[in-house]
């Protein structure tokens, strides 16, 4: 992929996140997300790409826009897959509270996963522990294992999780072994991301979430040099079928990183639409400006920009 594609899809988050903002705070995810997504799509159009969308708002039939097998981009650059999520959070833009964010990954054509739209569950890292721990092992032993690597006592570890009752066996387990927790209401990709970034104060990642957000998240833990590892969790016959239907011979195996994402270049960006752990929200100025905040990651070079731009909202198409 040319390096140029990254300062260009960002645009396209940026937008997303512009259309959004206005409803924070409303009680209205469903119109939210649905300006997100139609903003995004609008700029894409712009974008020299000839995308296939492998994660995105659901079926044709479901979603009428950014739909999984829709085709995106002016059709005039590489073949790409494309995994978006225009608002993730957008339970989070409803009520006005944190982290939610527009988010965009790309890579070559067939090296994305096609994710079914199901529970996974996670285990997220950053670059000390990458390759150290296996999800597969008691939640008592990943703890013990990540204190002796990072040189630190249990007791010290920070753990994000999801704050949803599904966890409450894990809660427990956690307080038992007496790590901090740091619970998340919404924002998965964020929350996985963040033990890559130090300031964050986070450890582990852990829990289930969406699939798809599985896989954006990889494509931002590459970029930043850290590891998610995954399991699909199918919860009747339909999405065990639902996941062969999508070429995963085997839902229950343990998706890694090359599993998710594939061994090629990975571009990822994401524009916050209100403040979270690594990137602000969309601030409102005098003048009909408006500013944003943004990460925009290449796995290639393992290059990692935050832009904050200025935006002159009547010249903005598509908000």
């Amino acid at each position: 992929m040319e390096r140029e594609l990254a300062l260009e899809i960002v645009r396209v988050t940026e937008l997303a996140a512009l259309a959004s903002a206005p409803w924070m705070g409303r009680g209205d995810k469903i119109n939210a997300d649905g300006a997100a997504t139609s903003a995004m799509r609008a700029m894409f159009d712009s974008i020299s790409v000839n995308g296939t969308v492998v994660i995105g708002e659901g079926e044709m039939d479901e979603a009428p826009m950014l739909y999984i097998g829709e085709q995106v981009g002016s059709m005039n650059g590489p073949e790409v897959d494309v995994a978006v999520d225009p608002l993730e959070g957008t339970e989070i833009v409803a009520k006005g509270l944190n982290n939610a964010m527009s988010v965009i990954a790309i890579a070559n054509k067939g090296n994305l996963l096609h994710a079914p739209d199901m529970y996974m569950e996670k285990l997220a890292v950053g670059p000390q522990l990458v390759g150290r721990l296996r999800l597969t092992d008691p939640m008592e032993v990943t703890l013990a294992k990540a204190a002796d690597i990072l040189n630190k006592n249990v007791s010290e570890l920070t753990v994000m999780v999801l704050d949803r009752v599904r966890h409450e066996a894990l809660i427990k387990t956690l307080r038992k072994v007496g790590v901090r927790i740091k619970f998340l209401s919404d924002g998965d990709v964020a929350g996985a991301m963040a033990p890559a970034f130090p300031e964050a104060g986070i450890d582990l990642y852990v829990g289930s979430g969406g699939a798809p957000e599985g896989v954006l998240a990889a494509a931002a833990l590459k970029c930043l040099g850290g590891e998610i590892q995954g399991r699909l969790m199918p919860s009747d016959a339909n999405e065990y079928a639902r996941c062969l239907q999508m070429g995963i011979d085997d839902p229950y195996k343990v998706l890694t990183m090359e599993d998710m994402i594939g061994t090629d270049d990975v571009i990822f960006a994401a524009t916050g639409v209100t403040p979270g752990e690594f990137l602000g929200g969309v601030r409102y100025l005098p003048d009909d400006r408006a500013e944003t905040h943004s990460i925009v990651m290449r796995a290639k070079t393992r290059t990692i920009r935050f832009i904050r731009a200025l935006h002159y909202l009547p010249n903005k198409k598509g908000l």
